[in-house]
């Protein structure tokens, strides 16, 4: 009998040793708002920036590396994620305040940057109070909400490349504009400087719970959701293009276009990430169809359809 070909190794054996944790198999269903999708082939939570950017310098070339957040604009599809997904946590989570600055590490949800500015007296950053996610995402995206955008506050990104140098950018310097910017796409980003102002710490306070109000009013956030599903067109609103063409309630499966703000997909119970993709791309047919216009995922899809 000839001896059979040697099993390739597991991308886990080709990992480069580190003090943060590594897991095979990983189910990111877990971690993001809609509840689906398939695991991370690998699951990386680094110790600290030092470990990431060995991580990243000693990774082979040929593996690609994903990071998310908290999984608040993310659809993972169910056949899972080839290669690395990276998660931060830990002291990447930290906020702390510089004057009339707050640093945050990328980690850092949205909301608790509002909430410490409010703390310590400092207006304009309200707005984030918002935004569903974390200082990565809201860096990569440019993410914004009632009236302002995470580049108009932004004074200094920090990321980190796949040989593991820093890069300390502005707005401007990444290209940041609606929804997304020009940052290289291995980027990945570790830490942001805000500019703030002194204001009155009660009008501060009442001006995020104003945002959280209407933001609960208007947005289905008790559901199993994954924030704005499609970008606004050029002069207009996703939603309202979505209303016209007939989709507010659509479903497919157990995946539904909102009841109460048609630009959010909801999983019901049950939806596969199958169900979500294939309900926003009908979507975006009827709306292509009624109107003529081709909208834009603001969801970021990730992974491999299953087999």
């Amino acid at each position: 009998m000839g001896l059979g070909k040697a099993a390739p190794p597991r991308l886990i054996e080709r990992m480069p040793p580190v003090r943060g944790r590594l897991s095979e198999a990983a189910p990111l269903s877990r971690v993001t708002w809609f509840r689906v999708g398939g695991p991370a082939e690998v699951l990386f939570k680094p110790a600290d920036l030092d470990d990431l950017r060995a991580f990243l310098r000693d990774l082979p070339e040929d593996v690609p590396v994903l990071p998310i957040g908290v999984g608040s604009n993310l659809l993972v599809r169910d056949g899972g994620v080839k290669g690395v997904v990276l998660r931060l946590g830990g002291d990447f989570a930290r906020i702390t305040v510089e004057g009339s600055e707050i640093v945050a590490g990328a980690a850092a949800l949205d909301a608790n940057v509002a909430k410490t500015a409010a703390n310590h007296g400092l207006s304009g950053l309200e707005f984030f109070a918002g935004v569903p996610g974390t200082v990565g995402g809201a860096l990569r995206m440019n993410a914004g909400a009632y009236g302002l955008e995470t580049r108009d506050v932004l004074v200094e990104a920090t990321a980190v490349d796949r040989s593991g140098a820093l890069h300390r950018v502005t707005a401007d310097e990444m290209g940041m504009r609606y929804r997304a910017s020009d940052a290289p796409a291995d980027w990945i980003f570790v830490e942001a400087r805000f500019r703030a102002e002194p204001g009155d710490r009660a009008e501060i306070f009442h001006r995020i719970e104003e945002i959280q109000r209407a933001r609960s009013e208007s947005q289905p956030i008790r559901s199993r959701t994954g924030g704005s599903t499609f970008k606004n067109p050029v002069g207009g609103k996703a939603w309202r293009a979505i209303d016209a063409a007939g989709c507010r309630g659509l479903t497919h499966g157990a995946a539904q276009v909102s009841e109460q703000h048609c630009n959010f997909l909801i999983n019901t119970g049950g939806a596969t990430a199958a169900d979500l993709e294939d309900l926003g791309e009908e979507v975006r047919r009827r709306v292509k169809q009624a109107a003529g216009l081709d909208l834009e995922w603001e969801i970021k899809r990730v992974g491999e359809r299953e087999q």
